[in-house]
This record gives C-alpha cells, sequence and structure tokens, in this order.
C-alpha cells in the first residue's frame, strides 16, 4: 500500500522513492541490501555522456518534455542491446531511464533558464551516495535546497509512481509497447501524451 511507502519518509528514516521503484520493477519491497546496492546502481548511471550533455544544450528548447522525449529516443542509439525485449534487458533500460530522467530534465531546465531567462548557465553532475530527490534538486539548485523539499518530492515520486496504473502516460506505453516496440520509443511516446495541455 501506498501508506507503508510513504510512512518511512513521513518519520524522517530516510528516502522512499528508490524502494518504490525497486517495488515496481520486481514486484516486490527490498531488503536492506538490495535496496542499498539498487540505489548505488541508480547512482552510477545518472551521469550523461557527453554526446548527451551536448545535444541537451543544442536544443535549447522552451519545452523540457519536449527535450526530455527526444533524450530517451536518443538513448536508443547509445544501447549496445536496444531492441532486446527480454527481462533482464528490460529491467537493464528501466534502470538506466529510473537514473538519467532526472538528469535529463534538470540539464534542460537549466539550459531552458540560460537561453529564455539570460540566467547563468549551470550544469551540476550529479553527486554520489545520494537519493534521487536529494540529486534532482542538487543538479537544480545546488546547495540552496532544504531537507523539507526533498522529503516533498520523495513523496511526490512515490506517489505519481503508485498512481501509474489507469493514467494516460501508462496506457500511451501499454499501447505502444503491445506492439513490441522498443522501450525507448514507448516512454517517449508516454512523455508525449503528458506533454498536451489537456
Amino acid at each position: 500500500e501506498l501508506k507503508d511507502l510513504v510512512s518511512p519518509v513521513m518519520e524522517g528514516r530516510g528516502f522512499g522513492y528508490e524502494e518504490a521503484a525497486f517495488l515496481i520493477l520486481s514486484g516486490r519491497l527490498p531488503d536492506g541490501e538490495e535496496l542499498e546496492s539498487f540505489g548505488s546502481l541508480i547512482n552510477e548511471r545518472m551521469a550523461l555522456d557527453h554526446r548527451s550533455m551536448v545535444r541537451i544544450i543544442d536544443l535549447e528548447g522552451s519545452d523540457i518534455m519536449n527535450i526530455l522525449a527526444r533524450c530517451v529516443l536518443e538513448m536508443y542509439t547509445f544501447d549496445s542491446h536496444p531492441d532486446d525485449l527480454s527481462r533482464d534487458n528490460l529491467v537493464r533500460q528501466s534502470v538506466d531511464l529510473i537514473a538519467k530522467m532526472p538528469t535529463i530534465i534538470a540539464y534542460a531546465y537549466n539550459c531552458y533558464r540560460h537561453s529564455m531567462q539570460g540566467r547563468s548557465l549551470h550544469i551540476r553532475h550529479p553527486k554520489e551516495n545520494v537519493s534521487i530527490a536529494e540529486n534532482f534538486l542538487y543538479m537544480l539548485k545546488h546547495e540552496a535546497y532544504t531537507e523539507l523539499e526533498v522529503r516533498m518530492l520523495d513523496l511526490l515520486m512515490i506517489t505519481q509512481a503508485e498512481h501509474g496504473g489507469g493514467n494516460n502516460s501508462t496506457f500511451t506505453v501499454r499501447v505502444t509497447s503491445s506492439t513490441r516496440t522498443d522501450t525507448y520509443s514507448s516512454i517517449a511516446a508516454g512523455i508525449g501524451s503528458l506533454k498536451g495541455p489537456l
């Protein structure tokens, strides 16, 4: 249940999004060692390669969702097994997407602020040994975030992950993946379904 995932966060006993992501991928909650290993795996895969960073800067778009969809599609070209639909490969691709999407969004937002609002361009690489929520806020705001902001973001991500059963993006991903297309095409389609005003 959702309350089981958010209780530790509400009580200040760590962050829960990584635990929720593990549950979605495996169908069960991780033990302490599995959660630590999964968190480390996510953390080491958060960084983008140089080509991806340059591409985000080149896009300079005002629509971060569009940049996210394009970057997800580009991940196909960097994947040595993009069309492999085996369970193990799908989990590997999913872990990469979970890890890299916050970095893509943070970089795209910082490029947006630079190109559209004339702000200084800051590209901060993910920190080691911190949660996804902490890393996302660090890449957006450097050290200017509070513990409350991190906990609220973590709770929001858990709630959004738990809500995935019936919204339009989940439906879109299910429809496209039912054709046996690649993971990146399905996820990009789901992102596209969230981009519209309705």
